[in-house]
C-alpha cells in the first residue's frame, strides 16, 4: 500500500488531477523533490492541464515603461539600475505626462490589458509622487487599460491613493526565497518585501509579485519561492529567467538552459494553480519567444521591451499566442 500511495504522490498527472478535480493544493507539508528530476515532458503535460482548467486559453498581456530610472540606491546584484553597479543604464528623472500618457495608449491600441509605471528607487515620495498619481488619473479617465503601479516600499496612504487613482495592480517581486534573499541585496530585507505586499493587499490592490531565477539559487529555493507566493495569495507571479548584464555581479554567471526554466514554470503552475503565471525578462533563452513555455503552465506574459533588456514585441507576441490557439 505505502508504494503504491508514494507511486501515486508522484505521479504528475494524478497529481494534476487531485489539484483540477479535488481541490488539492500543495504545501510545506508536502515531499516537494520530485519537482526538480521527475520526466519534464510529463510535468509540463501536467501543468498545462492545470493551466488550461483555471486560466483557459486567455493570455493576460501586460506593458511598463521606466517612469523613473537608475540612481537606486539599492544594492541588488541582478540589477542594472542600482546605483552600486557599473552598466551605463540610461538615467533620468520622472517622465512627463504626456510621455507617459502616450505609452499607454498605443499599448491599449494594441490590445495589452494592463500598464505599469515602474520607478527605479527604494520607494518614491514627493513631486515624483504626485506626478506618477496625476499620471495615473489621466489614463484612468481616458483610456480603457487596466494600471498597474511598480514603485519599491511605499506607505499605506501612498497605497491607497493608488487606488483612488484608478491602480488596480501593485507589482511587487519578493525576487527569491526567504533563504537566498540575503546573497542578492543586503540594503532591504525579505521581511520588508513581505510587509509592503500586505499593505497593498490591505489597500484593495491586486499584487503582482514574482521573482528571478538563475541567480545561482538551488531549486529548493525556487520550490520555496513559489510556496511563499501561494501564501500570500498572490494572483499574478512574473518569472523572469536572469540576462546578466555588464557591471552586475552576476555579469558572467551562466544562463539557465530552456530545460531548466519550463520545470520552473511548471512547477510554479503546480504550486499555484490559480494564478497567472506571467513570462517576464529571459525569454530570448527560450525557443520562438517561449513557445513551450505557454504549453507548459504560462498563461501571461510581460510584452514589450523590459526595463534593462530587450523585450518581445506585442505584435510579435500576439501572432505566436494566437498560432497556439490562445485568446488575447
Amino acid at each position: 500500500m505505502k508504494e503504491t500511495e508514494s507511486k501515486k504522490r508522484t505521479d504528475i498527472f494524478y497529481l494534476a488531477q487531485e489539484i483540477i478535480e479535488s481541490g488539492k493544493r500543495l504545501s510545506r507539508n508536502d515531499d516537494l523533490s520530485f519537482f526538480k528530476d521527475c520526466d519534464l515532458n510529463e510535468l509540463c503535460s501536467g501543468a498545462d492541464l492545470i493551466r488550461k482548467h483555471f486560466s483557459g486559453n486567455h493570455v493576460d498581456l501586460c506593458s511598463i515603461i521606466n517612469g523613473r530610472g537608475g540612481h537606486c540606491g539599492e544594492n541588488c546584484k541582478f540589477c542594472a539600475q542600482s546605483a552600486h553597479n557599473n552598466t551605463g543604464c540610461d538615467v533620468h528623472g520622472f517622465l512627463n505626462e504626456d510621455t507617459i500618457f502616450k505609452a499607454a495608449k498605443k499599448n491599449a491600441d494594441a490590445g495589452v490589458h494592463r500598464f505599469g509605471i515602474v520607478c527605479a528607487g527604494r520607494s518614491v515620495a514627493g513631486e515624483d509622487f504626485e506626478k506618477a498619481i496625476s499620471a495615473f488619473k489621466k489614463m484612468h479617465s481616458e483610456l480603457k487599460i487596466k494600471l498597474c503601479a511598480s514603485m519599491g516600499f511605499l506607505t499605506q496612504e501612498q497605497l491607497e491613493k493608488l487606488v483612488e487613482a484608478g491602480v488596480t495592480s501593485y507589482h511587487h517581486n519578493i525576487e527569491t526565497s526567504k533563504r537566498n534573499f540575503p546573497n542578492i541585496c543586503t540594503s532591504h530585507t525579505y521581511e520588508m518585501k513581505i510587509e509592503t505586499i500586505k499593505m497593498a493587499q490591505k489597500a484593495g490592490l491586486n499584487v503582482c509579485s514574482g521573482g528571478i531565477i538563475g541567480m545561482g539559487e538551488t531549486f529548493e529555493d525556487r520550490i520555496d519561492m513559489a510556496l511563499s507566493l501561494s501564501e500570500l495569495g498572490i494572483k499574478s507571479i512574473p518569472l523572469n529567467a536572469l540576462m546578466a548584464i555588464p557591471g552586475t555581479p552576476y555579469e558572467n554567471i551562466v544562463p539557465l538552459t530552456e530545460d531548466e526554466i519550463l520545470r520552473t514554470v511548471a512547477m510554479f503552475r503546480f504550486i499555484n494553480p490559480e494564478a497567472n503565471i506571467r513570462l517576464a525578462a529571459g525569454r530570448k533563452l527560450l525557443s520562438n519567444s517561449g513557445e513551450k513555455a505557454f504549453n507548459s503552465g504560462a498563461s501571461a506574459s510581460i510584452t514589450g521591451d523590459m526595463l534593462t533588456t530587450c523585450g518581445t514585441t506585442t505584435k510579435d507576441d500576439k501572432e505566436l499566442l494566437l498560432k497556439l490557439g490562445r485568446e488575447i
